[in-house]
């Protein structure tokens, strides 16, 4: 199965999504685009030892992003 097609599948749902740098955010999954571009919805900052919550919609640069998982 194709990276895009996985996405689709998972579009509206909670997902993980892993930063270069050691950042994570985590939320519901909204759009996308062909170069791993992603929108989320609901997102907080997942840090070690802390959760903060972000206003809005969340737009992440695909060339930043080394996985998401669901």
């Amino acid at each position: 199965m194709k990276p895009l097609e996985l996405l689709q599948q998972n579009l509206h749902q909670r997902v993980l999504v892993e930063l270069r740098g050691g950042r994570s955010y985590r939320g519901v999954l909204q759009g996308f685009d062909q170069h791993m571009n992603v929108v989320l919805s609901g997102a907080e900052e997942v840090d070690a030892d802390k959760v903060t919550p972000l206003a809005g919609l969340t737009l992440v640069r695909g060339d930043n992003v080394v996985f998401i998982s669901p």
